[in-house]
């Protein structure tokens, strides 16, 4: 029943087809809000084969989709991990669809090269995905939280970080301290900005089955870890999405400061 109905969003990494990101917008739009999709325009030649079979066009797909439903929406080719281009996101939304009042920070590097030894880790690695993780959330939540305040309305920031976070794995490194990051930005964001009646919060999934897994040795990996989830399956986008538009809604507001594992009873400490 939730009813963001007048309400303009702002979903980063939404361009894939099997995303978290592409399902928050649409959960969003389906709740009443008119909504903003960030990409980084990434070359279709990277799309998976199934993307490219649809002829998916990445975050114009996901736009079309949103229209489909009955609200606005608007695209944005920016790397987040740009200071400059993440708080022009924001500037773009706030000039064609009149204001921000909801802010998903989902972007997140690609699982690939990364997924190593801290050892064999490479720099220029370590640091891009903490850019674009960290640095494209704090860029993004705070522009977006000036114009919140300075609308005097109030609003809701929630961070797609990762269970990963919590349990801190081997072999990597830069995944674990960028979603630690954003775990700790919520937590110092929340009581900074709620006196502004702006909530946010962190979303920790487990496994979802999303296309960040194709650059993985999914087909070896993937039976032995849902049977490491109590509920013996791995999410879905939508599992994350309905979380997320909860906490964007009157009903949520005044959950504030929380990193809510979506993970299937995986991870039961906090």
């Amino acid at each position: 029943m939730t009813d963001l109905s007048g309400k303009v969003a702002i979903v980063t990494g939404a361009g894939r087809y099997r995303g978290i990101g592409r399902d928050t917008a649409l959960a969003l739009a389906r709740a009443g809000a008119d909504v903003a999709v960030t990409g980084t325009g990434r070359s279709p030649d990277s799309f998976p084969d199934d993307e490219k079979t649809m002829g998916w066009r990445d975050i114009e797909s996901v736009a079309e989709e949103v229209r489909a439903l009955g609200r606005r929406a608007m695209t944005i080719v920016a790397d987040m991990g740009d200071g400059a281009q993440a708080r022009g996101v924001v500037e773009q939304t706030v000039a064609e669809l009149g204001s921000v009042d909801i802010l998903i920070n989902n972007a997140g590097y690609p699982m690939a090269g990364d997924r190593v030894p801290v050892v064999e880790l490479d720099d220029a690695l370590w640091h891009r995905v903490l850019d674009i993780k960290i640095s494209g959330a704090y860029y993004a939540s705070k522009a977006a939280a000036q114009e919140m305040m300075n609308r005097g309305s109030g609003g809701s920031i929630v961070m797609v970080s990762s269970i990963a976070g919590k349990t801190q794995p081997p072999n990597m490194a830069a995944y674990v301290v960028a979603n630690m990051g954003l775990q700790g930005l919520t937590g110092s964001m929340a009581k900074e900005l709620g006196q502004y009646q702006i909530n946010v919060n962190c979303v920790c999934p487990g496994i979802v089955d999303t296309a960040r897994w194709d650059n993985s040795p999914r087909r070896k990996e993937w039976q032995q870890a849902e049977m490491a989830i109590p509920m013996r399956r791995a999410g879905t986008g939508d599992d994350v999405a309905s979380v997320i538009a909860f906490l964007c809604s009157d009903e949520g507001h005044w959950v504030s400061g929380q990193c809510i594992n979506i993970d299937g009873g995986q991870v039961t400490s906090h």
